[in-house]
């Protein structure tokens, strides 16, 4: 078993005790910081930093060496696997990622094929290794992938969208067709984190970024259950110790029981939920990560503490199974300052919640 020297958030996703609330960032590598950003300048690209092992592993400690962070995790991007089925990813200034070959049709999808996550994605697990051993066992380091649904929505939109209409059109008038999409994705997903498993990583974690656009009964049919068939498949002990798995969808406060109900560990919330809610429906069962607002970041010092006090005393007494986070990504334009504010006021005001 690799020794840890902080454990404490795997033993929060586990809901075991912890003497304090553990935090960690969403996005946390990334253009807020200007050590990023100058790695990024020197690489050409966003996806450069990522195919290249010492790069990913520079930019996913530089956020740790600044502040005293709960765990890492890798740097990637959710689209890494329909980039590796072909479609053509690229990157607009601006405009967000773009495929040249977005999926119109049944025959667009019997043409990809599951990448081999040590073939056309051996990149991603060659920067697993390198993170994992730079590390030496600081914090545990965690994967991650988009959700089949989220993936999907790429895919097929050919890019980010705010109307969602050309997926939609395919779930209402050909469902069967997009099934076919969401399960080669899921079978995609659970090789590929099965795979950084392997490599190193001792959590992880599924995006459903646009599970929120989906109506109750087709957020259930076209994403929960394929995260779920990915929660079924993912190896859940490795090196001694078992794998948490956590679901986030974004504007799911909805759905949170079901999302419990898949067998995972916990359940990452946005912040358009109160955790005290969250915590009565679900936190018997389950862990929580969350749910502090990512623009909270940009408020005077005390704002900030003020929150996070509110977010902590919300969770409640014993706070065990609270992973504290952002609701979502952190801003690029955010006050580094403000994050470190943010992260020490977790840790000292966490304490007395866990004596």
């Amino acid at each position: 078993m690799t020794e840890l020297k902080n454990d404490t958030y795997l033993r929060a996703l586990l809901r075991q005790p912890v003497d304090y609330t553990p935090v960690w960032m969403m996005r946390q590598a990334g253009r807020y910081l200007p050590e990023y950003r100058e790695v990024r300048k020197g690489a050409g690209d966003f996806m450069s930093v990522c195919r290249d092992a010492d790069l990913a592993c520079e930019v996913t400690i530089q956020p740790l060496r600044r502040f005293p962070l709960d765990a890492a995790i890798l740097f990637s991007d959710i689209l890494t696997i329909p980039d590796a089925m072909g479609l053509g990813l690229y990157f607009e200034t601006g405009e967000g990622p773009k495929f040249e070959r977005p999926i119109t049709c049944k025959a667009d999808i019997d043409k990809i094929g599951i990448p081999d996550p040590e073939g056309e994605l051996q990149y991603v697990m060659n920067a697993v290794r390198t993170i994992k051993k730079t590390l030496n066992g600081d914090v545990p380091l965690i994967g991650f992938s988009g959700s089949p649904w989220t993936l999907a929505t790429y895919m097929i939109e050919g890019g980010s969208s705010k109307a969602f209409t050309k997926i939609k059109k395919m779930m209402f008038a050909e469902p069967q067709t997009l099934h076919l999409l969401l399960d080669k994705l899921a079978d995609s997903v659970i090789l590929y984190l099965n795979a950084q498993i392997a490599a190193g990583a001792q959590s992880v974690m599924v995006f459903d970024t646009w599970g929120g656009v989906l109506s109750p009964r087709d957020y259930k049919e076209f994403s929960l259950q394929y995260m779920a068939k990915i929660v079924d498949g993912l190896t859940r002990h490795n090196d001694g110790r078992k794998v948490p798995v956590t679901l986030f969808t974004k504007n799911a406060g909805m759905w949170l029981e079901d999302i419990a109900a898949t067998g995972c560990d916990a359940v990452g919330l946005d912040w358009t939920i109160d955790i005290e809610n969250a915590k009565a429906r679900i936190g018997d069962k389950v862990a929580l990560q969350g749910n502090m607002d990512p623009s909270m970041l940009y408020a005077p010092l005390p704002r900030i503490e003020q929150e996070v006090s509110k977010i902590l005393s919300g969770f409640g007494e014993g706070g065990t199974g609270h992973v504290f986070n952002l609701g979502h990504g952190i801003h690029p334009d955010v006050n580094p300052d403000h994050a470190g504010h943010f992260i020490e006021s977790v840790h000292r005001l966490s304490k007395p919640y866990h004596l």
